[in-house]
């Protein structure tokens, strides 16, 4: 495992329509697509808001969704294993 991505702790978490912005302590905002997390995708905007920083910023909880994403996973790509691979967005060619 990437030193980085150990050391790599969430402050925020911001969302718009297609993407969870996850801001890091370093300076860093990571975007990842709210397909990824069907949880999250399906959520009203005041659920999604709903959620504590866990673990010193290592992991992001939604209680009322239940929801536990690692932030060290999200570096890695790692994503919901429920979600089928069609139904990921695809890459820009």
């Amino acid at each position: 495992m990437n030193i980085l991505q150990l050391e790599a702790r969430a402050t925020a978490i911001s969302f718009d329509a297609d993407n969870m912005w996850v801001e890091l302590a370093d300076g860093r905002e990571l975007g990842v697509p709210l397909a990824y997390f069907p949880r999250l995708a399906s959520a009203s905007p005041s659920q999604r808001e709903n959620y504590v920083i866990s673990g010193g910023g290592i992991g992001l909880h939604w209680d009322e969704l239940d929801e536990d994403i690692s932030v060290p996973a999200l570096l890695e790509g790692r994503v919901d294993r429920s979600v089928r691979k069609a139904d990921l967005p695809k890459k820009a060619a």
